[in-house]
Order: C-alpha cells, then structure tokens, then sequence
C-alpha cells in the first residue's frame, strides 16, 4: 500500500494541471490514468490542434461558459485564460490567437501541449502512472483508500477529473459520477451538448456546403458563428453551440447573411432585378445554397412578385429548420450535467460533506462551447482543485 499526500483520478487537462498545482505547492501527489497516455480526449480537440484556451475578457468567458459559468467567477479569480496563456509561454510553447480569440499553439499540433504539461508534473516530483483503471474507492477514518486490479493507494486528498461520457472511446465513461453517488454526492441529468444537430432539413442537396458567421436562433438564444451542412443536419460552432438549449422538436431559423439587412437585401433584389435569380444570390452565397434557395421562384428576380420577394428575404434571413434531435452523448464534445455544484464549494472545489474529496474538469456539471472554453474550464478548475487553500 503506497501513501501520498493527494491523488488524482483522469489524465485529461483538469488532472494533469491538478497534479502541477498539488505538486507545485509540495505535496506527495499520484496521478493516475487508465489509458496508455495522459491526454487521449485532449489530443483530439481542435480537429488535433487542440484550442487550449480563450484570450478574452471575463465577460467573454461567462458567455462560452452557459452551463453553470457563473460558478467559476472564484476559480477564475485564483487562474483564469491568461494564467493558462502565461503558463505554456513559460515553458516555451508558443502560441497564437485565431478568429473568436482560440487560442491554439502555432506548431498547430496537440502534442506540445500534453508535453508540456506532463513535464511540468515531472519536473516538480509529482508521479504518474497509466495503463492503470480504479476499480473502487473508500474513505476509511481520514483517508481515501483506491484500488486499482493490482494495487492499493491510500491518500488524504482526493481530486475526481474523470471526464464526462462525451466520446467514451477516449475514457470518459462516467466513473467519476459512481464515486460521487458512493459518497452520497447529487450527479445532475446528464445530456449531450456541443454536439451536432439532426434535423428535417434536404441534407443531401446542402450537404459538405459551408457557411462563415452565420447566425442561429431559437427563442432568447442567438449564436453567430460558422456552420456545416452535413449528411444528417448542422454541424459547425454555430449548431455545436445551439445544441445545449435544444433537447429536440424545436424549430429554430438561420440567417444566412447576418450582416446585411431586410432593408440592404431587398435594395440588392432591386439594383440586379435584371439577373436570373440563381445568379443574383451566387454573389452573396456558395452556389448550392444559392441554386437551392431559388428553386422554389421564377427565374428572373424581376419576374418575383411583392409577397415573392418577402418570402424569399425572409428565407434568407430566417429559415426555419425543424431539429428532430442530437448525436448520442458518445458522438457529442461535452457532457451536459454532472456533480451538482450545490454540493461544491466553490473556492476549493471540494465537497461539501465529504472532507478532502474534490473534482474537476468536464465530471461537474459545467459545460461550455467549442472554442477553447471547455479546455479552459478544466484547467482552471484542476488548478483550484490541486492548490493548498488556506
């Protein structure tokens, strides 16, 4: 039976960066991972870029973070965005701001993100060790006792960063909600979010077709951002981040050229009122789309009467699409749902009833948009978790 000073449970980012800030802070610290390799979902984000966090303000974060944002305002204010920018510059990893402020590193390969954090756990003593599944966890007395199918560890502090069970191929298979549920710990209604939309709409003809900043609405919601047309409905930030309001059945609209008006489009009709319609619409839209939009009219927009003409700006401006559903949670980026934060408090992340047990990560019931607020809320909040708070 070894003994440490903290342990960890999950690899991902809120592990990894818990193990740095436990063993920055001089505690006996064991990570541990059932994969082969720490960071398997991490490896993955951003298409293998991995958009390891935001650069925008507070506010900017509280807007990426709709699930349940507001309880990090003290996570944040011990390590937000710009501790996470400040660390990997520090330890060499350069990196650079995209559209919507992702940031991501400029080698544009997760790699150098999961090594820079894994030699951070190194080079401050902390242990590691992978290939390894916990099997149960107890508290006897004052410890935590967690065995593993060949070996038990006994520790004071334990941080849960178990993941969600979004893509359980990397690991995230909800363990960390049966060791909440054996202390007695609330786990929230758990749903897919960040995932992609399954609609009503003619996939086939609008397939593969991509749209820059468009926007998407459904009742106070209204998200801008890009979108993707797929073989089953939208996929793309814009319906990624629609889907945490959406369970399925909902109607919500799509406009396609935000940055114009009702007013600037009907303008626009009238000035090429000589053009065939198709034509017209192939300078403000990808030519599928455009073909697809002016099936319905006559050939020449001259040849569209008032009421025509209306139907046809407000199809541009707020097409209804019926969303049937979402992918599985096992298709979907993040978990909706989790460890009720009720049961947390919320400047040292540990439970409330149970002393010395804490969690971090996607396992509480946070959930954020793609864009690198999920990476970034995990972070923060393995930090938290790991720091000594006096």
């Amino acid at each position: 039976m070894k003994t440490y000073d903290t342990i960890i449970i999950g690899g991902g980012p809120a592990g990894m960066m818990a193990a740095i800030s436990s063993s920055y802070y001089g505690n006996k610290t064991l990570l541990i991972e059932k994969n082969r390799r720490l960071g398997k979902k991490l490896a993955g984000t951003g298409g293998g870029r991995c958009n390891v966090t935001n650069n925008g303000t507070l506010d900017d974060l509280m807007a990426g973070i709709p699930g349940n944002g507001r309880f990090l305002y003290s996570v944040f204010s011990q390590f937000d965005n710009h501790d996470i920018i400040q660390f990997f510059e520090d330890r060499g990893v350069a990196l650079k701001v995209e559209d919507h402020g992702r940031v991501f590193p400029k080698t544009d390969k997760s790699k150098i993100i999961i090594d820079a954090l894994a030699h951070s756990i190194q080079e401050l003593g902390g242990e590691v060790l992978t290939n390894t599944e916990v099997v149960s966890v107890k508290k006897i007395d004052n410890l935590f006792h967690i065995k593993s199918a060949t070996e038990e560890f006994v520790c004071e502090k334990l941080i849960v960063t178990t993941g969600g069970k979004a893509y359980p191929s990397t690991g995230s298979t909800g363990f960390g909600y049966d060791i909440a549920r054996h202390f007695k710990i609330k786990v929230t209604e758990l749903e897919a979010a960040e995932s992609p939309l399954l609609t009503d709409f003619p996939h086939k003809a609008l397939q593969g077709i991509s749209l820059d900043d468009v926007s998407l609405t459904y009742q106070k919601h209204h998200i801008t951002h890009d979108l993707l047309f797929t073989h089953f409905g939208l996929s793309g930030p814009a319906a990624l981040r629609m889907s945490s309001f959406l369970k399925g059945g909902e109607t919500i609209t799509l406009d396609v050229l935000p940055k114009l008006s009702t007013e600037d489009l009907d303008a626009f009709l009238s000035e090429n009122r000589e053009k065939s319609l198709k034509n017209t619409l192939k300078m403000l839209l990808p030519e599928r789309l455009a073909s697809f939009l002016a099936q319905t009219f006559p050939e020449k927009v001259k040849q569209l009467t008032p009421q025509q003409a209306s139907a046809l700006v407000k199809n541009l401006k707020a097409m209804p699409i019926k969303v049937t559903g979402k992918m599985s949670l096992a298709k979907s980026f993040v978990t909706k749902g989790g460890i009720d934060l009720k049961e947390i408090n919320p400047k040292t992340l540990e439970s409330k009833h149970v002393p010395g047990l804490h969690f971090a990560g996607e396992v509480l019931d946070i959930n954020a948009h793609t864009g690198g607020f999920n990476i970034t809320a995990a972070l923060c909040t393995g930090w938290v978790a790991g720091s000594l708070h006096y």
